[in-house]
């Protein structure tokens, strides 16, 4: 039998068959997890987590003790015990990035002096080179109209450049992670121009990383034909990327490299497990599902100023009659925030600033207007155990989009921050190694007896 890209793809009258036996033997009551108290995501119904883990790396606060209860109250984050507004004032304070000393930061536990930031800028240079003929040979050769993908094989085929890929010592390990820290905007933009240019027949333009830039300045000028920017538009970029960094160990693909790294794998199985983690929509995917809602929204609401026009649109989404029919208003809502996700009150300052300055005033003010209406709409519509409020991913598409980023670089920027995360993760759970992650699953099937093939 002879393959070809076709058939190799293809969804033939077989396959939709046994998908329907699949559909038949696999429903499981949902009564069921509420009758055996299983908690659904890790999550309670008030959406508190289940506790499967330490970590020493950041710390998310949602709630406050009032008269000995805890109640909700403004997000908090802190990286290392730093407050992010901190971080985040501190750096804009001295009109410098950022993203080197917070990567720092993460990492080794403190925030570095003058010359610890030096020398370890220094060392994110050195390593930002990808092995020779790397570019023509993996990223060029077969290009993905999906980035994470392509950014998921390059990491992958850079374990056959390695020398020493299964040594998972710390020493190793760190070796490994700031390596690829260091080539993660090389890996999203080149494998974004080699799709652009082989997929969409557009021209190929292949710049080289400049050694005095920092992380947020190099995937501007790496993308942009002509690979200029604005100061401006630098910095809203490394807050971003500062912004997304790290988030706790329950997030989805946080624990993903928990779990994978309790294995004993290696670190480029690791970030590849994570990697395919982050490219879920419910994940970092969303900020893209919330650039292509406000799409939809801007091709069916007349008058952007309408709070019922904008109402009703919202309506229609979680009646599943909207965009992608999936019943969810993208941006909206968090796993852990009820009031508020403080990276988005960050994220919101900076993102009017740039608005103001780039001619996106109109936008900004929609965004607001669906921020502002949405709680209330889900309120209405769906039964609610705690409060709803933006998240990152609202505002940051906008972000992107002001930037001139194209939305197939979204999550790819979202793991070039979050990597940094993953990798101090990663070494945590080394460090601390432990029995390997293996949580239990009820079964709830019934024994058979066996019956011979030709009495079926």
């Amino acid at each position: 039998m002879t393959y070809s890209n076709d058939n190799y793809s293809e969804n033939t009258p077989e396959i939709k068959s046994l998908a329907e036996k699949m559909l038949d033997n696999s429903q499981i009551d949902t009564g069921l997890y509420t009758k055996y108290n299983v908690k659904r995501g890790l999550r309670d119904l008030d959406g508190k987590g289940v506790l499967t883990g330490l970590t020493n790396i950041s710390t998310i606060k949602q709630n406050k003790e009032v008269d000995g209860k805890l109640v909700p109250c403004d997000g908090e984050l802190y990286y290392r015990g730093y407050n992010i507004n901190d971080i985040i004032k501190g750096i804009l304070d001295d009109n410098r990035f950022g993203f080197e000393e917070v990567t720092y930061l993460l990492l080794f536990g403190k925030m570095p002096n003058a010359k610890e930031l030096s020398d370890f800028k220094d060392l994110l240079v050195r390593y930002r080179t990808l092995p020779s003929n790397f570019v023509r040979d993996v990223i060029l050769k077969a290009p993905s109209e999906d980035m994470m993908n392509s950014i998921a094989r390059s990491v992958l085929t850079l374990f056959c450049y390695d020398k020493n890929p299964n040594d998972t010592s710390i020493e190793n390990v760190l070796r490994q992670c700031i390596q690829l820290i260091s080539v993660f905007p090389l890996l999203s933009v080149y494998g974004y121009h080699a799709y652009n240019h082989y997929v969409r027949n557009k021209s190929l333009y292949i710049h080289r990383a400049e050694p005095t830039m920092s992380t947020a300045e190099v995937i501007l000028s790496l993308l942009r034909p002509d690979r200029k920017y604005t100061p401006l538009e630098a910095k809203v970029l490394d807050m971003a990327l500062i912004l997304h960094m790290e988030h706790g160990g329950g997030n989805n693909s946080t624990f993903t490299t928990h779990v994978v790294t309790s294995s004993g794998t290696d670190t480029y199985s690791a970030m590849a497990a994570a990697l395919a983690s982050l490219k879920g929509p419910k994940h970092g995917g969303a900020n893209v599902k919330v650039v292509y809602m406000f799409d939809d929204l801007k091709a069916h609401v007349k008058d952007w100023k309408d709070d019922e026009e904008i109402e009703n649109y919202l309506e229609l989404l979680l009646d599943k009659k909207a965009y992608d029919k999936k019943g969810l208003i993208y941006g909206m809502g968090h796993a852990v925030y009820t009031i508020s996700d403080p990276r988005q009150v960050i994220l919101k300052g900076s993102v009017k600033k740039l608005a103001e300055a780039e001619g996106y005033n109109d936008e900004f003010a929609l965004y607001e207007k669906v921020e502002k209406l949405a709680p209330v709409v889900i309120g209405k519509k769906r039964k609610i155990y705690k409060g709803v409020a933006a998240n990152v991913d609202f505002y940051s598409g906008l972000l992107y989009s002001m930037l001139d980023i194209p939305c197939e670089l979204y999550t790819p920027l979202f793991a070039t921050a979050r990597i940094t995360g993953w990798s101090a993760h990663r070494m945590e759970e080394l460090i601390n190694a432990g029995k390997i992650i293996r949580p239990a699953y009820m079964s709830i099937s019934d024994f058979k007896e066996y019956v011979p093939l030709e009495d079926r």
